[in-house]
């Protein structure tokens, strides 16, 4: 990274930080004004998004932008608005009897300037999701987005020029270099979206500055089919989980794990409904492309090995099997995968499905609970005490139960990890809360008796402390 870089990234974060001095807690309506900015910002460029993203990928179908970047990034700004005046109040807290007549609130507090590392699979929601929960708390946003996307970040930085000043909201562009630079800074929180690998290098950079991170990283997520699930509508929202944005997706379900008999059945359900979905692959407008050859070449790598070990391969399209064919990926079930191999032992993040066979469901919760905890768990069935006892014996970031993915999209409940797939959450007031500082007050009344505990300690003192040991 060029020395120049440097001093301009160190510039910018310098006067995001002179300007927070400037305003340390922002009205209503500014932060208000704020988020109808990015609603604004988000509307009027939404099919400059839709294009930037098909053009990074290869091709990506609108419709799923439209869906998964520029309807989620407008509903969670909208939520944040309809609820920031009540999230902004201080809250009245309980209060222990023996310290009344004082009184205890919990105020919310800007933490500052936040940082946020964007990905490449999502590269406007999985920006604007954190970005407008930091606006929402009154702070100041830098913004780091992948270069692996760089017409949607070249996109990004015009759209926030135009429609923030450099103060408020900022992305600045580059390579890993200046990746690695932005999460040096010391920023008051730094928000990552990534890969566990990068997600470590990301948390010891911002320790040296003991700078608080949240984490939002991934895993081997997995679907739990149970005996008691209609198979053809189970296998119909796994396939479609699957297949949203190629399984580019971190919640996206990465293996499968079914009774014995059931996995035959169910690989040829998920078949079918792949083959409904995208008639076609390669010339098909509705099915998205590999982000980049790279990432292509190593989906293949990871069927190649499965298939040297002995598991066997079921292509949706066999037909559309050419390898020289683009960047798009053929989807594939994946049967008689064993743990050694390489698509068991890594995040797959692409249209490939392992299914493993169990003979109980405590087998099924023994092979979850034996790797790191996951992003996502789905759960498809209709015996209730069978998923109690996947909910309470299996850790994971967020479930979703009798489909896939839609967790993610709920306002109302937090989304994070939990272990290798992440720290911390987001989403609605768990947004507003990760960037705020909970900051605690307790008021004192002018007729509290705390001067009965001074000193000079003789008889007053045991004789009230006597007393408050017997009502505590």
């Amino acid at each position: 990274m060029e020395h120049s870089t440097q001093e301009a990234l160190q510039l910018a974060f310098e006067s995001q930080r002179a300007a927070y001095a400037r305003e340390p807690m922002p009205s209503l309506a500014v932060r208000k004004d704020r988020l109808k900015r990015l609603i604004e910002m988000t509307r009027k460029n939404e099919q400059a998004l839709c294009e930037a993203i098909a053009q990074d990928f290869g091709h990506r179908a609108h419709q799923e932008t439209m869906l998964a970047e520029v309807f989620t990034s407008i509903t969670g700004a909208e939520h944040a608005l309809k609820h920031l005046r009540s999230w902004m109040k201080t809250r009245r807290m309980p209060t222990a009897l023996h310290f009344m007549p004082g009184s205890n609130a919990l105020m919310p507090q800007p933490l500052g300037v936040v940082g946020i590392i964007a990905p490449w699979n999502y590269p406007y929601y999985l920006t604007t999701g954190p970005a407008l929960a930091a606006l929402a708390a009154g702070n100041r946003v830098m913004i780091k987005p992948s270069e692996l996307t760089p017409a949607t970040s070249a996109l990004m930085a015009r759209m926030v020029a135009e429609h923030f000043s450099p103060e408020e909201m900022t992305v600045v562009n580059g390579d890993a270099d200046l990746a690695r630079a932005f999460s040096a800074l010391p920023f008051d929180h730094l928000f990552f979206t990534g890969s566990t690998a990068v997600g470590r290098h990301v948390a010891q950079a911002a320790a040296k500055n003991l700078t608080p991170v949240t984490l939002e990283l991934g895993g081997k997520s997995p679907a739990i089919f149970d005996r008691s699930c209609h198979l053809e509508l189970s296998a119909s929202r796994l396939a479609y989980g699957k297949l949203l944005n190629a399984g580019q997706t971190c919640v996206a379900p990465d293996y499968v794990l079914a009774p014995r008999d059931m996995v035959r059945p169910l690989a040829e359900a998920v078949l079918r409904h792949w083959q409904r979905m995208v008639p076609t692959v390669h010339a098909n407008p509705d099915y998205t492309s590999i982000a980049t050859p790279r990432h292509r070449a190593r989906l293949q790598q990871l069927l190649d090995d499965a298939q040297a070990q002995g598991a066997e391969l079921l292509p949706s399209h066999p037909q559309e099997l050419d390898p020289g064919a683009g960047r798009k990926l053929v989807p594939h079930v994946v049967l008689n995968p064993s743990a050694d191999m390489q698509l068991m032992r890594e995040e797959i993040f692409g249209p490939i499905l392992p299914i493993v066979p169990y003979d109980s469901l405590e087998q099924a919760i023994a092979q979850v609970n034996a790797g790191d905890r996951p992003l996502a768990l789905y759960f498809f069935g209709e015996d209730r005490r069978a998923r109690e006892q996947v909910l309470a014996r299996t850790h994971a970031g967020g479930v979703t139960i009798n489909d896939c993915i839609w967790h993610l999209g709920q306002e109302s409940q937090p989304f994070g990890g939990v272990g290798a797939s992440g720290m911390g959450a987001y989403h609605g007031e768990w947004g507003f809360d990760t960037f705020s500082k909970l900051k605690p007050v307790f008021v004192q009344s002018r007729f509290a008796g705390t001067h009965l505990f001074q000193p000079p300690y003789g008889d007053t003192f045991k004789t009230i402390f006597g007393l408050l040991r017997k009502i505590v």
